[in-house]
């Protein structure tokens, strides 16, 4: 090879290294989200099935091509947003071609001083302003319209390069007369005009998922857009959608940023976690009102868009009997890594061991066993109560699921004011094969017994129209208010983050004393 093409070879050789070198040097364009808990609740983990719609952005977007981060705070106003230096954080980062989809309102219109948040703001978008010592932070401070803070992080993402893009609010799950109520005469006005002033793209969200909302219709949004405890926060589907429109909205537009935008996005909501119920009819869906089960009502107290709650919990059935007749087979066989299994035995246990209905099992958690010959003349190898628990839990186990082991719920039987426990039968004996077999156990019979007591036996006689140990739906709706308030407890379970709050869950048992009971709790 010759000096000539030698030298030629390397010009070449250097050119593409520094291309490839300036190629690794260019960094995507960044999108970033600022709201309020619309756009990112909580740490944006769907904690209580809420989530904004700054989760779901991205999935609209080529992840190729540019990076979403969602930094906005739930509680936040335009104001206290730059208040606690989130706006700071966000601008410092920006660079010159990145994107910033803005959001505010629902918190704006709280008290502009005060000693809980501090975070309200003059309604509109002049130069008003309203000098404070704020009651919050002890700092004196000059309080300005929505629409100036608005403008202000709209100017100071432009002086960085940056495009701003403006969201009016999303509805509130409001009706009047069949329609959503809009803000388009105040919050969702106000962002109009500020986005008409400073010449930037606007996405009327509100209007927009206001119709959505009513295409659907009023009856069929809860628990599905929203649910019945909140009516300004999202589900993942609520979320989903308000990211679908800001992207439709985007595309109608003449931003740069709809060049990123998938031709046919594929939407993952999260992935759904499914519980198993196996137990008795005090568990079960019986199909009829004198006697229901808990587990008929344990998805009111759970985010079904992320917990598929599988009632398998039969009637008339003890563990044995339900060993026996392979309807835990049936469970344990379409079990994957990640199912919850939540069982309840014991009230039938006790039954005969060699007569039909054949469901009696040996008393405590023991090895012994007892041949029983049934009425087809086969013979049955009957084993402790223990033992069938350990079955199902390890078994559970070994298919990768997490066994939850709950005692049996208290019947209707009363000692003076004290309710029979099972501490030293069923629920002694299921805690026992909790713990040898590593299993979580919750005592559901002695902290139902407890809420029990203190209603008392008259008015706790109501929830039982059949016998001591059914409840009407009633008192299994308050059962499971119990058994969900004791999952979200539980340190373990990991179950927390699928269960409503406390407040939710206290306030419909609430409802449930007071609409049954006819008393005051």
């Amino acid at each position: 090879m010759t000096m000539r093409i030698k030298l030629i070879v390397l010009v070449i050789g250097s050119f593409f290294l520094v291309q490839c070198q300036s190629d690794k040097n260019i960094q995507k364009p960044v999108v970033y989200a600022v709201g309020d808990s619309t756009v990112k609740n909580g740490q944006g983990d769907g904690s209580g099935g809420l989530w904004g719609w700054g989760d779901f952005i991205d999935q609209f977007l080529d992840a190729s091509k540019v990076t979403v981060k969602n930094h906005a705070l739930g509680g936040t106003s335009s104001r206290t947003f730059i208040q606690k230096g989130l706006w700071k954080s966000v601008l410092d980062s920006l660079k010159k071609g990145d994107y910033v989809l803005i959001q505010f309102g629902h918190n704006d219109n709280g008290p502009i001083n005060d000693n809980f948040r501090a975070r309200g703001t003059i309604k509109g978008t002049g130069e008003a302003t309203e000098e404070i010592d704020n009651m919050l932070s002890g700092e004196h401070e000059i309080v300005h319209t929505y629409g100036w803070y608005l403008r202000k992080i709209i100017n100071e993402t432009k002086q960085k390069g940056g495009i701003p893009i403006l969201m009016s609010p999303i509805p509130r799950n409001n009706w009047e007369n069949g329609k959503v109520v809009r803000n388009n005469d105040t919050y969702g006005l106000w962002s109009k005009q500020i986005a008409m002033q400073e010449e930037v793209t606007f996405v009327d969200l509100n209007g927009a998922m206001a119709l959505e909302m009513e295409k659907l219709g009023q009856d069929k949004i809860y628990g599905n857009l929203f649910y019945e405890k909140d009516h300004t926060h999202t589900t993942a589907k609520g979320a989903a959608l308000a990211a679908s429109i800001i992207a439709q909205g985007l595309k109608e537009s003449d931003n740069s940023l709809k060049e990123y935008l998938l031709e046919n996005p594929t939407i993952v909501l999260p992935k759904k976690i499914r519980m198993y119920l196996i137990g008795d009819s005090t568990m079960a869906n019986n199909g009829i009102p004198e006697a229901v089960g808990w587990g008929v009502f344990l998805p009111e107290f759970m985010d079904t868009t992320r917990v598929q709650i599988l009632n398998k919990a039969r009637g008339g059935r003890s563990s044995r009997s339900f060993h026996y007749q392979k309807l835990w087979q049936e469970v344990r066989d379409s079990l994957k890594p990640g199912d919850y299994v939540l069982m309840q035995f014991g009230h039938n246990d006790g039954g005969f061991l060699d007569k039909p209905k054949y469901r009696g099992s040996l008393m405590g958690i023991g090895d012994s066993t007892v041949v029983v010959q049934r009425e087809d003349q086969t013979t049955e190898v009957v084993h402790s109560y223990g033992w069938y628990m350990t079955q199902f839990i390890k078994q559970a186990q070994k298919k990768g699921a997490v066994p939850i082991v709950l005692s049996p719920i208290p019947r209707n039987i009363w000692n003076g004011k004290q309710l029979q426990r099972a501490d030293e039968s069923y629920g002694l004996w299921a805690q026992q094969a909790a713990i040898e077999n590593q299993a979580i156990f919750i005592n559901i019979n002695d902290s139902i017994a407890i809420a029990y007591e203190e209603i008392g036996e008259v008015m706790i006689k109501k929830f039982f129209p059949k016998d001591h140990t059914h409840t009407d739906a009633k008192g299994a709706t308050f059962n499971a208010a119990i058994v969900a308030k004791s999952l979200k407890s539980d340190p373990d379970s990991g179950l927390k983050k699928f269960v409503l709050g406390h407040e939710t869950i206290d306030k419909l048992q609430s409802n449930v004393l007071n609409d049954s009971l006819k008393i005051t709790k």
